[in-house]
């Protein structure tokens, strides 16, 4: 078990809510009057989610995405979002940084209503934290409602975030479609929309196909067989589609597609790809080509 696995077992002793789903989910849904309000919150940390030689615009428009993508998945109607601003001390930086965020902000229609601002202490990593309020607008789709059966989907190719970042990393100046997938995610509002009223189970691929796979299977108490891992034509041109570059994409993280199941025989309302069912019993499968391959030692991102 990681370090962030036990100390959500702490938190948990906390959050007896019902609006906190036991942290079992990356949202809370608080019940207010005649709606129900959609409650998500994401920190990036310079070093860990980004890269001190990201575009500070990019870094602010992930910012903004990432919370987005939490809403997609329930289908939710973005309603406004409060900042938690770590101050870099370069006002260039900060206004830039700015700047991408209020892109990220106007294209979705979430304003900003407020939050804090801090100074850090001299030579300290950033941090910044974005908490995102959204709307019901019908079925909330849960991680745990997957059934025997399903057939299991995700709204696009995974793995270009992860080869992105190693671009990134190699050559800050790197651009391209696989960069621009790692620092400039696109949340799937529209197809979270469509999918809600029909999806058994449905979550956003933060963490890696296969990890948060695993995670749905737990949740919904079922076994995940994966069978086909999509991988986009630029990640296909860049390093080829050998069985270790798919699991590599599989176990990546910072997609931001939609991940959910769907009754066989029931068509997806969007533009998706099958990439396995679901089964009785418990754990997850992988194959390629047809054949059952071992899972690798790390699934997907976990902190600690």
């Amino acid at each position: 078990m990681s370090a962030e696995s036990r100390f959500l077992t702490l938190l948990r002793l906390l959050a007896n809510d019902p609006a906190a789903q036991g942290l079992m989910d990356d949202v809370a849904i608080l019940p207010v009057g005649g709606t129900r309000l959609i409650l998500t919150s994401d920190t990036m940390v310079e070093g860990v989610h980004y890269l001190p030689t990201d575009p500070p615009a990019d870094i602010g428009w992930k910012l903004a995405a990432v919370n987005l993508s939490d809403l997609a998945a329930k289908g939710a109607r973005p309603v406004g979002c409060l900042l938690n601003y770590a101050l870099s001390g370069d006002e260039a930086w900060d206004a830039a940084f700015i700047a991408g965020l209020g892109e990220a902000l106007d294209r979705h229609a979430m304003p900003l209503l407020g939050g804090d601002t801090v100074a850090m202490p001299s030579a300290s990593a950033r941090s910044y934290s974005l908490t995102a309020i959204g709307q019901a607008t019908g079925p909330i789709p849960a991680r745990n409602g997957a059934q025997p059966g399903d057939i299991l989907y995700v709204t696009g190719p995974v793995g270009d975030a992860g080869i992105g970042l190693d671009l990134a990393r190699a050559d800050p100046a790197a651009s391209g479609p696989l960069v621009d997938a790692y620092r400039r995610p696109r949340p799937r509002l529209a197809e979270g929309t469509l999918l809600a009223p029909h999806a058994s189970a449905m979550m956003d691929l933060s963490d890696g196909l296969l990890i948060d796979a695993q995670r749905m299977g737990q949740a919904s108490g079922v076994a995940i067989i994966i069978d086909h891992i999509p991988l986009s034509p630029a990640l296909e041109k860049a390093r080829g589609a050998s069985t270790a570059v798919q699991i590599a994409a599989a176990r990546a993280g910072d997609d931001y597609e939609l991940l959910f199941t769907l009754p066989r025989g029931l068509a997806p309302p969007v533009r998706s790809i099958p990439v396995g069912h679901v089964s009785t019993g418990a754990g997850l499968t992988l194959m390629i080509d047809g054949a059952i391959v071992p899972l690798p030692d790390r699934l997907g991102w976990e902190h600690g």
